[in-house]
């Protein structure tokens, strides 16, 4: 195993604790930053995988569009599963809405990471290895959480109403 390869596990492994953390507990809901934060980190994991000196093969491209397919999928339905609730005592920022997906979207981030490390292994076999870099590990995060963004933001409720809506 190398030194990348067990760096990038320990960097996936800590991010995908973090978000699942964060998918479990209610965390004020911020509209902007749904997207801010998908797009920081494609804009990273492009430009990381355009300095990766790793040739780009046909296996590659196939293995990161079946990762991209499965983190959109999981991305929807994270968006879907979200639950909101209005608080009366707003944030330092004034907010009150706040969301989580709970444990169950808790899960689909462990899904995720383990349907991913499969197809890194099976990828390698194969001779796809652009997938084990950090770009790519990044990009496919992102794409994650731009699926999940991009329903998010059509389902945030009125802020007003104060209902809870799943």
């Amino acid at each position: 195993m190398s030194v990348q390869l067990l760096a990038n596990i320990v960097i996936g492994l800590a991010l995908v604790g973090f978000l699942a953390f964060r998918q479990a507990t209610w965390q004020y809901l911020d509209p902007a930053r749904i997207w801010r934060t998908p797009l920081i980190m494609a804009i990273i994991g492009v430009v990381v995988m355009a300095q990766t000196k790793a040739t780009i093969t046909t296996t590659d491209i196939v293995f990161l569009g079946i990762e991209a397919l499965i983190s959109v999928a999981v991305g929807l339905s994270m968006g879907s599963i979200t639950t909101f609730r209005t608080v009366s005592t707003p944030d330092q920022k004034g907010r009150t809405l706040q969301s989580r997906t709970g444990w169950f979207g808790a899960g689909l981030w462990f899904v995720l990471i383990a349907v991913r490390v499969g197809l890194d292994v099976l990828g390698g076999h194969m001779g796809a290895h652009l997938l084990t870099s950090t770009g790519a590990v990044l990009l496919m995060l992102a794409i994650n959480r731009a699926a999940r963004a991009l329903v998010l933001d059509q389902r945030i409720p009125n802020r007003a109403s104060g209902m809870m809506v799943r």
